[in-house]
């Protein structure tokens, strides 16, 4: 059991976690095995997230500390927390951990500070990964410019297949 000072002092950092995260889930963990558990946390580790197991009334101080409202009816039962600085992330590898374990449930989530239910989470999961949506705007700022580039190219080109005929009819004019 946890002291004043110690209570005082997990609240401060899940507020600092809270307030620096883009992205935070809450989820059900009960009735997982130890090795489910253990290769959940390895998945979160690989992507960057970090997973805890919090009390619901300490992670219910911090978020009002920080500002968050609405978060109270989904800290009922076990809570695990999953922070990352990635919004999508935590979402992605949770809902596909619990698609596969029946037993694991998202409870809620928060981005951005405001706090989504168990449908926002999926609906977030099913989001392609910041490193696609950069690809996809990157792409798109690319088509544009390379029309263009094709555009000039076309009197240039043009003028190369017109200087390409004179010198074919000089050429037969010469023979």
């Amino acid at each position: 059991m946890l002291n004043l000072e110690q209570k005082k002092q997990v609240v401060a950092e899940i507020k600092e976690k809270l307030q620096n995260s883009s992205g935070v889930v809450l989820a059900d963990y009960r009735g997982l095995t130890v090795a489910q558990v253990t290769e959940l946390r390895a998945q979160l580790r690989e992507a960057g997230v970090e997973y805890r197991v919090l009390k619901n009334n300490l992670v219910r101080r911090a978020a009002e500390e920080v500002g968050i409202e609405g978060l109270d009816e989904f800290l009922v039962g076990p809570t695990a927390v999953a922070f990352s600085e990635d919004p999508v992330a935590p979402a992605k590898i949770l809902a596909d951990f619990a698609k596969n374990n029946k037993k694991f449930t998202l409870k809620a989530g928060i981005v951005e500070g405001k706090v989504v239910d168990e449908a926002g989470v999926k609906a977030l999961a099913a989001l392609p990964s910041r490193e696609v949506l950069l690809a996809q705007v990157l792409r798109g700022m690319q088509a544009p410019l390379a029309g263009m580039a094709n555009v000039l190219q076309g009197p240039i080109r043009k003028m190369g297949y017109a200087l390409e005929e004179v010198r074919k009819l000089k050429e037969a004019q010469a023979s």
